[in-house]
Order: structure tokens, then sequence, then C-alpha cells
């Protein structure tokens, strides 16, 4: 304003501040080095005169800073980076990330939180029980982090399922008595992956004030599982790992160097993963369909033009002239498949808060017009005045535990005064506060990319701008599972391909020990090598006994865990060939003549039984040739694997597709299955949590079929419950498992003869399986007609 001759009564206030910061700067240039090191790990002279320019008065003044900054101790030149630009540090800078690696060398070096196998092997059956079947990634993964290494790196493109192994974990890990605590940057990434793996989670801001107070300490027992590690700076991460290794705990970092980059300075996380083992996730589960999950891929390896193309030629990336038209083209889409399908979740994804309210208020208009929405009322936010109305989709921006919200929780209003508000969320729980107690909401119908690292929702709508680089674009466009479309105005980006260029600006943060002969000459200075420069930080050696410790486990094959009835290992001969050299070799091996054995009698097993499926199918008997050969495959498969028909039977039972899998010489699945099905018949518990789920099932289907017109239907689920009751009779292990059950069996009034308050059954252990089951037989069929409302006593 002063330039164009314009009167601002904020000039002076202006100068004043910045002679003051300049003054500061000059008594303390480290001010500077400090400052700048905050969002950025290392700088360039360009970044150091934009910030001294800023916080100066004046060319003398300026040039004052500049020198004093320049002249700084604390300043550490670099070297060049990949543009040929030199690139500068703090001391600080160098001795956190010194004292990072210090901390995660000692905790991988120690050997103290491993889970033995036969808890492992439990926590997947169960997974698999409930239909989670980790593929074999994911069991690599799962292997590594309940191993007894101290330190765990699981790097897993978006949608791999990171959150479903950490649940698999998590069962692994109670069962040996350890405590987790996970952490995430943000509130609703901590939500995220609570939701999906059933650990409890806080954010590292709330759980650092937690220990500032002495308070939620870590110990020996627990394990600290860090997700969306990323987006963590490495201050912040240096801080917690430190604590975790004072305290020796275990920790577990899961995350994508390649999503959304830190806020704060470094690049923690791929720093970590670089310098010790870390298992990568390739496989994408989250897209339903194949292309979709390669254009995840792409953007995962930064070939972002790809994957455009192959969402252009679905139709799913659309040009306008204009942002203006590409904002009124994306809701106007985003209306019709609301209104088309209401039960689907979707979600608005743009970068900045400004295009966010812009796409909120066109999308409360579509809603006003169509009726969605009720009488507007204003209500002060911390954001400005807003209009909220019955219906709306309302974001809240801050964590409140008295509330139970996270910042970037999401849901609806059910009503809303100028004094009070009640949101339902999507979670299903419902909240209500006073506008003057909680302020801290907007709509919530768009969101910004940032707050959607971590989510999942069937459809997504984006609206690229400028700002956008590939990490972003990565986020963007691989959150959905069923389609993603992609909005744009020639304004902004003229064609396609201007729009993939800018979509794969590749901007990582950097570290400053990627710079290693720059280190070298920091450490050196000091009279320290660089690669001492961890023992100089350490407080203890890195190396400890490990007394009891259990080695690190195998990684289980699909086979592990059968007792196979084998031949007399078997010779072969291989001849090798080299430069006119023959030499004969003799190797045993019977494992592999096993396993193809096994698999050849699984192929023909499934073949006998989709001939007599055939006829089945058609309502006639099996021929006598085809009952013979069901039967003489039977025998060869229980000459291998002890009651494997019958466990192949129940496999095929409950997963009839892995007939025709197996018929076609894909046995891999079926062979699995029929190991799964081993373990379910020789273990009462397993069998108990296959009773529990399909019972749960039951009482929910029957509970949807209320009325009279529904009676005929209600009866035949009640008819199936009755005979799983009385299927007890024959498995009296069974019924004494689910005796121990009761909390989990909705709706049972527990008899106290065999349930005295303990798990165990207490009292009732004196009854014997037999006088238990056939208890836990009334109980459930008095629960069933209890809820008829027949009132029958026992």
């Amino acid at each position: 304003m002063a330039e164009q001759g314009l009167t601002s009564e904020r000039l002076e206030e202006h100068h004043q501040i910045t002679r003051a910061n300049g003054e500061k700067l000059l008594a303390n240039p480290a001010l500077a080095l400090d400052a700048i090191t905050r969002t950025q790990a290392t700088f360039t002279t360009r970044d150091l005169v934009m910030f001294v320019h800023r916080h100066s008065e004046g060319k003398e003044q300026f040039d004052h800073v500049m020198a004093a900054v320049r002249a700084s101790p604390e300043l550490v030149k670099l070297g060049k980076d990949g543009r040929g630009e030199e690139r500068f540090t703090s001391r600080e800078m160098i001795e956190t990330e010194a004292r990072l690696e210090c901390a995660t060398v000692k905790l991988d070096a120690r050997r103290g939180h491993g889970v033995d196998e036969q808890r492992r092997k439990l926590a997947l059956v169960r997974a698999e029980i409930r239909g989670l079947v980790l593929s074999s990634e994911q069991r690599s993964a799962f292997d590594h982090v309940t191993s007894g290494r101290d330190l765990g790196v699981v790097v897993g493109y978006a949608g791999t399922g990171k959150s479903a192994i950490l649940g698999v974990a998590r069962e692994a890990w109670e069962s040996a008595g350890y405590q987790m605590q996970g952490l995430a940057l943000s509130g609703i990434a901590a939500e995220n992956l609570e939701s999906g793996s059933g650990i409890a989670l806080r954010t590292i801001a709330s759980i650092e004030h937690q220990w500032g107070q002495g308070r939620e300490l870590l110990t020996d027992r627990s394990i600290l599982v860090i997700d969306e590690a990323g987006l963590i700076g490495t201050r912040q991460m240096e801080r917690v790992i430190a604590q975790a290794e004072k305290r020796r705990a275990k920790v577990v970092l899961v995350g994508d160097p390649e999503q959304l980059q830190a806020i704060e300075s470094g690049a923690a996380f791929r720093s970590v993963a670089e310098r010790h083992v870390a298992i990568k996730i390739t496989d994408i589960r989250r897209q339903r369909e194949d292309w979709q999950r390669l254009a995840t891929r792409q953007l995962a390896t930064g070939r972002i033009a790809e994957a455009l193309d192959a969402y252009g030629q679905a139709g799913m990336v659309v040009d306008l002239d204009t942002r203006v038209e590409a904002r009124s083209a994306l809701i106007d889409r985003w209306d019709r498949e609301r209104i088309a399908d209401p039960a689907t979740s979707r979600m608005i994804l743009t970068h900045t808060n400004q295009e966010c309210d812009e796409l909120n208020a066109l999308a409360r208009d579509v809603m006003r017009r169509s009726g969605a929405l009720d009488t507007d009322i204003a209500v002060e936010t911390t954001r400005g005045e807003r209009l909220f109305g019955a219906g709306d989709r309302v974001m809240f921006l801050r964590n409140e535990r008295s509330l139970g919200v996270k910042n970037g929780s999401l849901g609806t209003i059910e009503q809303v005064d100028h004094a009070r508000m009640a949101v339902r969320l999507d979670d299903g729980r419902q909240v209500a506060f006073d506008h003057k107690n909680y302020g801290d909401i907007t709509h919530g119908y768009a969101a910004t990319i940032h707050k959607a690292q971590g989510v999942t929702v069937d459809r997504v709508h984006v609206l690229a701008t400028p700002g956008l680089d590939r990490h972003a674009a990565y986020v963007a466009l691989s959150r959905h599972r069923d389609a993603v479309e992609l909005h744009y105005g020639r304004d902004d980006f003229a064609d396609q391909g201007k729009l993939a260029r800018a979509l794969s600006r590749d901007r990582p943060k950097d570290n400053a020990l990627d710079y290693d002969a720059a280190a070298d000459r920091f450490a050196s200075r000091r009279g320290v090598e660089r690669s001492r420069i961890l023992d100089t930080l350490a407080e203890e050696p890195l190396a400890e006994p490990e007394r009891s410790a259990p080695a690190p486990a195998r990684r289980q094959g699909m086979f592990d865990g059968l007792r196979l009835s084998i031949p007399e290992p078997e010779r072969v001969q291989t001849k090798l060939r080299f430069d006119g050299l023959k030499l004969s070799v003799s190797a045993a091996a019977p494992e592999v003549s096993a396993t193809r054995k096994l698999e050849r009698a699984v192929e023909g097993y499934a073949r006998a039984v989709q001939d007599a499926g055939r006829m089945t199918g058609q309502g006639r008997a099996p021929l006598e040739v085809q009952k013979a050969a069901l039967a003489r495959s039977a025998e060869v498969i229980n000459a291998l694997y002890s009651h494997g028909a019958h466990d192949l039977d129940m496999a095929f039972e409950r997963t009839p597709g892995l007939v025709s899998e197996a018929a076609n010489d894909r046995t891999a699945n079926a062979i699995r299955q029929m190991q799964l099905e081993a373990e379910v018949r020789a273990n009462p518990e397993l069998r108990a949590d296959r009773f529990v789920q399909a019972w749960q099932q039951l009482q929910a289907r029957r509970g949807k079929l209320s009325g009279w017109e529904n009676e005929e239907k209600r009866a035949g689920v009640e008819s199936a419950m009755r005979s799983m009751a009385k299927g007890l009779e024959k498995d009296p292990a069974l019924g004494a498992a689910l005796s121990r059950r009761g909390s989990e069996l909705i709706g049972l009034q527990w008899s106290p003869e065999w349930s005295p308050g303990s798990r165990d059954g207490g009292v009732g252990r004196a009854l014997g399986d037999d006088a238990r089951t056939r208890s836990i037989i009334r109980q459930l069929t008095f629960s069933i007609d209890r809820d008829r409302g027949l009132g029958i006593g026992m």
C-alpha cells in the first residue's frame, strides 16, 4: 500500500516488528537456524535470504543479520544437492538425527518382546475364521512385528491392509501379556487405525503431555505402534523413540514415505526404514478392480501420468474451461450420485482450506435446494460465523476427549439451535455440545487431502489445483474402493499432460545425515569419527545381553504344521554341466516329494467331489464309479494327512469355490484351508470362536425378522439355532469351551451352577464337560424361547 501511495495504519507497526526481529537475530543468530529447521531439515542460501528478509528492516540490518547467521558456529555446510545448490543445516538438527539413529540402533539390537509360535499361529487361525486371510506379504509383516526384535518397521502402499495386519498382531501380543499403545500424528489417523486394528490410539501430542506429567509411562511390557509414521517430523520422532528406548518398550513403525510428507522437518520414517530391516507390502487390497489397484501402484512409484491415463480412459478425469466450472461440475456429479445411492460412503478432496470452503458452500446449496437441510441457524465458530441446519454434514477440527471426537471426525447434524448442536458421528455414536464450549467445527462435505490420509471410502471426488504434488496426488487418488473422479480447470492446467507434470512434482523431505560427507566433517571437527557419532551420544552400550530373549521366528511356510506320512527318503541324482565338466550330486528330497504328493491327492479328491457334485446338482445320485473314485481319493489323502478328507470336506463346505480351484491344479489355498480345519478340529477354543460367530449372525438375522409377516422365516432361523444347540451333544469339549464365553453369546442369562464369576468356570469345573454341555444347551434353548416371549422355565 505504501508503494502505491496509499496510507496504511499498520505500516509503522510493521517496521517496528521487523526491526525488533532483526535485533533479536543479531543478538542470537541461532534463532534463525532453529526457526528455518522447524519445517525443513536442510535449506539453501535462498531459503536463508527469504527468512532474513522477512525478519529484518532495511538493507543495512539485512546485511548485518545475514553476516551474523553465516558466521554462526551453529551453521553447518552440507554440500551440494542434486540440483547443484549448496545446502545447510544446524548443529542441533544433526545432533537430533544422530540421537534418533542411536536410539533405533539400540532398539533393533534388543530382543525382548517376542511372541511364541503357538500364540502367533492361534491369532492367524482366528483371523481366518473371521474371514481375514493374510497374503504372503502381510504374513511376512506379521511375523516381523511379532518377532523378538524391539524395532519393527512396515512400509506399505496405500490400501495394502496395514491396519488388518496390526489387528492380528494385537491378538498375538495380548495373548502374550503385552500392553499396546497406538500413536498417530493426527486425531483422525488415530481413529482410523483404532477402528481397523482394535488398538487403542492416542495422538502423539496428547501422550507426550501425559509423559511430561509422569502419567501413562511406558514399561518393558509395552508395545508402541506408530501409524502413518511418514507424517512425523524428526524432532517429534526422536522424542518418542528415545522414551521407548529408555523404558525398554518395543516400537513398531507403520507408514508409507511416498505419501504426504511430514509437516515438521525431516524424513524420520524414511531414514529409519532405510537403515534397518523393513518389510514392504505392495499388494493393494483397497480398490476392488484390478486396473485401479495397478493405478495405485503407479501412483506409489511416481508414475503419475500412467495412473491418470488409466483413469482418463475410464472417464474419471474431467476437464472444464475454468476452475469455477470444474467446481460446479464436481458438485453436480457428487449430488447425482448421492441421490442415486445414498448408502455409499463418499468424500470430496482438495488441497487448501479455501477451496474446501468453496466446495462446502456449493454442496450446501444443492442440499438446500433438494430439501435435505432444515432451517439455517447462524453459529459462531473458530473460523467465523457459519450456517448450519439439521441434515448438514459437519467436521470437527479439534480433539476433545470428553466428546470422543478427533480433529477430522465427521458426522451429520440431527438438531441445532443458537446454543447447542447434536451430531450423529459416522461411527454411529451421538454427541451433543454447547457452542460456547466447542466451536471448532466446519461443514464436512469437502476436506483437505491432509485430513484424508488413512481414510477409506467407496467413492472420492477430487478438485485439482496448482498446489498439488505427487505425494498429495498419491493420497487423493487412492482413498476409494470403487471409483475416484478428478476434476480440473484448463485455466490451471492447459491439458492432461500439464496436469500430469504438475502432479508428478517430487517434493520429498530430506535429512541432514543424508549428506554423509558433511556429517563426517561435522563430527571430525569435534574429534569424533562419523562411524562413532552414535557411541558418543549413547548413554549405554548398543549391544545388550540376551539372557532369555527368543530368537527371531522363522517365517512359516504354507505346509508348516502338516503331519505327513512320508516313505523313506528318496534319492535324486542331479547333473550339473559347467565348461564340459559333469558333476553328479546326490541330494535327498523327501519334503518336495511329499508336498507334491499331497498337491496331487488334493487335486484328485477335488475332481472326484466335483464329478459327484454335478450329479447331485442335476437331482440324481452319484454313479457307483464316482463313489468309488471319491473313496479311493479320500484314502490317498488320509494316508498323507490324518483326517485330511474330512478336513477338506469342511473347507469345501465353507468355501465352495475351492472345489473348482483345486480341481484345476490350484491347490495351495485348499491345502491351507484344510490345515485351518485341522486346527479347528483339534482345538475346542477355535471351534468355540466359530460357534459364537455363527450364533451371533443367526441372532442378528432373527432380530431383523420382526412382525407376523416374517414369522415363517424367523421360525426357520430359530430352527437352525436349535440345531446348533442340539449339536453340542456330540461335542462336549466344545460345550465346555462355550461355558467360558458367556459374555460373547449375546442374550444368555448364565446359570450360576457353572459360571460363578471365573472365566475358567470356577466351581463349574467340577461338573465335567458333559454336565457343562447339557447346561449350556438348556441355556441356549431357553434364550431362544425367552426372546420369543414364551418365558419357559428351566
